[in-house]
């Protein structure tokens, strides 16, 4: 072999190998996809148990644990629905998420946009201040939580519940969306003041339509966590009236913790809400959280 060919060899062999490499794995490492498929068998499992277990009656279970329905039985299901018990927590759990859900959008909209948009001295302070509020979950606060409400005459009451978690659920909210309103550029803000647009014109005009994927990140997650809260209601909640879905399940299970069956068709019921929120708006979660990165 010459010295002129050599490097014409050596491009030809470089080609053929980047050509099989190319087509060696076309659809990815089959390792990733065994992770990610037990991953995922692990998360959807439980709640296909519990569904599928409410149609099934006390002596398959006890039978046959991890089987299948047979026959299937949907008299738990219509218990459920038919039971004004299911119907009272879920319009409880759903005035406390949505006003929990609107509180936070609008007071983390606020606050954003000053820290955003606005020069002034306690801005990275007051930003920092809310990250570290982040660290402070609503299990550390329940004792004084709970006097400062019973002050106040809050106790048994969704007010009372939907308060603190406006207060806990901010700090989250707001590091999703100062990245996304500092993010529209400062030339749009001066053409609108050119134009003859208030701040606040500015505000409803622009900054809402521009933001609203973290605006609806923000209140998917704020409405998902209320729904899923147990221990603020469990502290605070005497009356079984005014109990949500979460401090609900406990309660039914505790009651027919012998019918086994039903508890799962009640369990499944109160998750059923939080799951279509979720897959309904789960690329909207993902978009958000992903521009509040790169912001």
């Amino acid at each position: 072999m010459t010295a002129a060919t050599a490097p014409q060899v050596n491009q030809a062999t470089s080609r053929v190998y980047e050509l099989r490499k190319s087509q060696k794995t076309p659809w990815g490492n089959p390792i990733v996809y065994f992770f990610s498929l037990l991953l995922v068998a692990l998360c959807i499992g439980p709640v296909l148990y519990i569904i599928i277990g409410g149609f099934r009656t006390n002596s398959q279970i006890t039978r046959d644990p991890a089987g299948l329905p047979n026959p299937w039985n949907l008299s738990n299901y219509k218990t459920v629905f038919t039971s004004g018990l299911f119907w009272g927590e879920l319009m409880n759990s759903l005035i406390v998420a949505l006003g929990t859900m609107v509180g936070i959008v609008v007071f983390a909209l606020m606050v954003s946009f000053v820290i955003a948009r606005y020069n002034f001295k306690l801005r990275g302070f007051m930003y920092s201040l809310f990250a570290a509020g982040m660290m402070f979950p609503i299990t550390v606060a329940i004792t004084p939580l709970y006097l400062l409400l019973r002050n106040l005459g809050l106790i048994n009451s969704h007010l009372g519940l939907i308060l603190p978690q406006i207060a806990f659920g901010l700090p989250q909210a707001i590091i999703i969306l100062v990245p996304f309103l500092k993010s529209i550029p400062l030339e749009l803000e001066e053409a609108a003041e050119i134009d003859g647009c208030s701040r606040l014109g500015f505000f409803w005009r622009m900054i809402l339509p521009l933001s609203w994927p973290g605006v609806a990140t923000v209140g998917i997650l704020a409405f998902v966590s209320s729904w899923n809260a147990y221990m603020l209601p469990l502290f605070l909640l005497n009356d079984s009236s005014k109990y949500t879905l979460p401090l609900g399940v406990q309660m039914f299970s505790t009651q027919h913790s012998v019918d086994t069956a039903q508890v799962l068709a009640f369990t499944s019921l109160s998750m059923i809400p939080a799951l279509i929120c979720f897959t309904l708006f789960q690329k909207k979660i993902v978009g958000g959280l992903t521009g509040a990165v790169k912001g």
